[in-house]
């Protein structure tokens, strides 16, 4: 008889309409740690499912038929706001990495990802990281910081901590919004401790949301 896993593995639900390749990945995650909870060819088939097993992580194929995978982590990341949706796909576009994070994905990992990538990637997008291959985030951050800022003092934050703001709702790392912002991360931590405070929060989920609700 296999030994149960234990209660703290993290929980995965596939979303993959290629059996082949939803194989793989499935017994790429069969390791201690990590179990699959669900299986979905579909965004369809995921939304009928999803709430039964409220996965810790939803790997999702951003070209599923029907309605895509960057439309269903949209309509799926107000209603399970615990969850961390990771895109699984073959494609290297960045409009489709920006895309994925701005609907509320968690990473972006190309199918070329070895399988001790993939493993790791799991373990650490539960510690907070954002997993997506390095040409990729130098895009992201490239992009982010180049983007039009929110009109300095809303809410009473400065122009900066609307700039580590910005950073912080589309998921990046302190280590990653120092880099973009050429701060070190402490500095930034700082920021984000003032921003909390300002804005009357709890933590950067809820700035997060006052973010992208205006503030």
């Amino acid at each position: 008889m296999t030994p149960s896993r234990p209660q703290t593995d993290v929980r995965v639900m596939l979303v993959e309409d290629h059996a082949l390749v939803r194989d793989a990945v499935r017994r790429t995650l069969d390791v201690p740690g990590i179990t699959v909870v669900a299986e979905a060819a579909s965004a369809e088939a995921a939304l009928a499912m999803v709430m039964d097993h409220r996965p810790e992580i939803i790997l999702v194929d951003i070209d599923l038929p029907g309605m895509n995978g960057v439309q269903l982590v949209r309509e799926l990341a107000p209603r399970l706001p615990e969850s961390h949706f990771v895109m699984l796909t073959g494609s290297l576009d960045d409009e489709n990495l920006l895309a994925a994070i701005r609907s509320g994905a968690s990473g972006y990992l190309t199918k070329d990802t070895s399988p001790a990538g993939l493993v790791r990637a799991i373990f650490g997008i539960r510690d907070g990281d954002l997993p997506m291959p390095r040409r990729m985030a130098a895009e992201l951050v490239r992009q982010l910081v180049s983007s039009p800022a929110v009109g300095a003092g809303a809410g009473g934050l400065s122009a900066r901590e609307l700039e580590v703001l910005r950073l912080v709702t589309d998921g990046l790392t302190d280590r990653d919004i120092g880099a973009a912002l050429g701060i070190s991360p402490r500095t930034v931590g700082r920021h984000v401790g003032n921003i909390l405070e300002k804005l009357g929060v709890r933590n950067r989920a809820e700035a997060a949301r006052r973010y992208r609700e205006g503030l």
